[in-house]
């Protein structure tokens, strides 16, 4: 088979050419995200380190937990695209410059969007792949040559300096790091191009989108012209702290833990305002607490647009919630550890996108650094 990473070989050879490789031992060792990449990724779209919640945007309800009628798609099929993205970075070593330096990094990220008809079937409706280098431009001569080589091998192939900032990496303290910061920065990317696919999507009315994640400014702000979607976080934030009407109508601070102990199977919590109302948010739980291992799995956090920063019906997000009940009708157990708080079709979006992955080993045989020309 061709080398999928063919337009990277002029970039490695300015590298080789105009600085020493220290090789990664093995040719290339992922880099994961620490933490999660969904939680911490969370906890920075929400703010600080112990965000409190305190404005309620929902009308009339004022109830903490509602009960939501499961609505199955033979009734009302509400979600019928469903949009997961993920990235895989790899450290392939550092080149040198004298006594200046930086680490290399191959990122593969992908994101697909799959649609279900009528019958249930799903097919994948839309899906891109990308190649992504990183590296701290500055830090050698030649990092400019470099980027402009990268850019000119098609669009498949992108460029990131690791030292350009963006609305996710800079909250993250793991991040500062150069090696864990590119697993952080090809996320970034990754949703980049979800967006792009969530905007490419020909959607008729009422047919609603669930993401995949949290909605960060790239579409609770940026997307004006969006409509009908919502996004569902799986590993939420735990440290968020909620301010609800206790006895005599006082005002009481609760926990994420208490606030989801009390939280029943097919209910919903009361909707908060996150960015001042821009987004509304809630939990429902779909499974357990029964036979689970721990309390808080089974649950979703959702998020949705509100661009007009007014309370949103209350029958509106019960709806959304029945509806996403009713996804956990079939369930990845086994296959993924959050198999609990996943729902299949985002399941299917993300395996859409893993499959169009480069195995690690054709990875690391297309990936091979060149010898230098004293060497050849």
């Amino acid at each position: 088979m061709k080398n999928p990473f063919e337009g990277l070989k002029p970039a490695f050879e300015v590298m080789v050419r105009e600085g020493k490789i220290l090789p990664a031992t093995g040719q290339a060792v992922e880099d994961m995200m620490r933490p999660d990449q969904e939680e911490a990724y969370d906890r920075v779209r929400l703010g600080t380190e112990h965000g409190l919640l305190d404005m309620v945007i929902e009308a009339p309800n004022r109830s903490l937990y509602v009960d939501c009628p499961t609505i199955h798609r033979e009734n009302k099929h509400l979600f019928r695209y469903f949009l997961d993205g993920s990235a895989r970075t790899f450290y392939l070593g550092n080149v040198v410059e004298g006594d200046r330096q930086t680490p290399i990094h191959i990122s593969q990220v992908g994101a697909a969007a799959v649609h279900r008809d009528d019958g249930g079937r799903m097919k994948v409706a839309k899906a891109e792949h990308k190649f992504v280098l990183l590296m701290n431009k500055d830090e050698v001569s030649f990092g400019d040559e470099i980027e402009t080589r990268v850019r000119s091998a098609g669009d498949r192939f992108v460029f990131v300096d690791l030292k350009e900032e963006d609305s996710q990496t800079e909250g993250i303290k793991a991040g500062k790091e150069p090696r864990s910061r590119a697993a952080h920065k090809a996320n970034w990317i990754m949703r980049s191009v979800e967006k792009e696919i969530a905007e490419g999507l020909v959607r008729a009315e009422s047919e609603w989108l669930m993401l995949d994640g949290g909605l960060g400014s790239e579409y609770a702000k940026d997307w004006k012209e969006g409509r009908d979607y919502a996004g569902v976080v799986k590993s939420s934030w735990k440290e968020l702290k909620f301010s609800v009407k206790g006895g005599r109508g006082a005002k009481q601070t609760i926990n994420t833990y208490e606030l989801l102990s009390n939280l029943k199977v097919g209910q919903r919590t009361l909707a908060f305002a996150l960015r001042d109302g821009l987004i509304v948010t809630w939990f429902v739980r779909i499974r357990g607490p029964e036979y689970l291992d721990f309390p808080l799995m089974g649950v979703l956090r959702v998020e949705l647009p509100n661009p007009t920063m007014e309370a949103v019906s209350s029958e509106l997000i019960t709806e959304v919630s029945g509806a996403l009940v009713a996804e956990r009708c079939a369930s990845p157990h086994g296959k993924d550890v959050r198999w609990h708080s996943h729902l299949y079709p985002i399941y299917l979006a993300e395996q859409a996108v893993k499959n169009g992955f480069v195995s690690t080993e054709i990875l690391k045989a297309g990936l091979k650094w060149p010898l230098p020309a004293h060497a050849a």
